[in-house]
């Protein structure tokens, strides 16, 4: 099991900030394509073409309307699905040839926050924290403090005992969130994190994704609320249009042109 740090989830840079080196690419994709179905069932392609790379330590948005693609390429980014065609690398090995017995360990090295977040609803939101570390067979004696760093990291420490029911929309998110960053992945994913709650929580999330992003984690934020989008300096973005990459990876440009204008 890797080693992990923690004691840095108030905001305090690392050593290093992913947005001040030059880093190797984290993930690349090759002439990717997305069909479900197959045979005489196949739709047309979901994703087409895409190439692209993504930089460890840098901070992606990934734009685009309803329908545009970005679920499934965020589900390719984390595992969940193979693509049709083409070549993905992640942390230097293709991924689409990964054996099923080597898969959990590519995957732990990857957050996700779900869109509906994705609790489970008999746990307390302790548990429902701690329940990546038990999952990698972390002793429950060292589970204790990492989860108690999170509950302060996204301001929930009164909210320790309460189940999802009874927690309200950005409560929820945020649990999603720490859950979701508790192992210390090297890649954070969050599929429109931002879409279930008010503009104020909404800042208050950002602003957890690039305190996150400064201690050196690459973070892939899927949205389309454009106001969000020169909230992160340096970050950058990438525009999907009916699957197929509009915007290469470049300097995020504010306000952008939106994918229906």
């Amino acid at each position: 099991m890797r080693k992990r740090r923690y004691g840095h989830w108030h905001g305090q840079q690392a050593g290093e900030s992913g947005r001040n080196h030059v880093m190797a690419n984290i993930v690349q994709f090759e002439n990717v394509g997305l069909r479900y179905g197959t045979g005489p069932d196949a739709g047309p392609e979901t994703l087409a073409d895409l190439s692209f790379t993504l930089r460890s330590g840098a901070f992606y948005f990934l734009t685009g309307a309803s329908g545009a693609g970005k679920t499934s390429l965020l589900k390719l980014l984390y595992l969940a699905q193979r693509p049709t065609r083409g070549v993905i690398r992640l942390f230097g090995e293709d991924a689409v040839v990964l054996s099923r017995d080597r898969l959990p360990g590519f995957r732990r090295r990857i957050g996700v926050v779900f869109q509906d977040f994705r609790l489970v609803p008999h746990l307390s939101t302790w548990d429902n924290i701690a329940l990546p570390l038990r999952v990698a067979g972390m002793p429950e004696a060292d589970i204790e403090q990492p989860v108690r760093e999170m509950l302060a990291w996204v301001g929930l420490t009164e909210r320790a005992d309460a189940r999802p029911a009874t927690l309200s929309g950005g409560e929820q998110q945020r649990v999603a969130i720490a859950r979701a960053v508790i192992a210390r992945p090297e890649i954070l994913v969050a599929d429109e994190p931002t879409g279930n709650v008010d503009p104020d929580m909404a800042e208050r999330l950002l602003h957890l994704f690039e305190s996150l992003n400064k201690l050196g984690t690459t973070v892939v934020v899927a949205t389309h609320d454009f106001h969000l989008l020169g909230r992160i300096p340096g970050a950058q973005m990438m525009r999907l249009d009916r699957g197929r990459l509009l915007d290469p990876t470049g300097s995020l440009r504010y306000p952008p042109t939106r994918p229906d204008s």
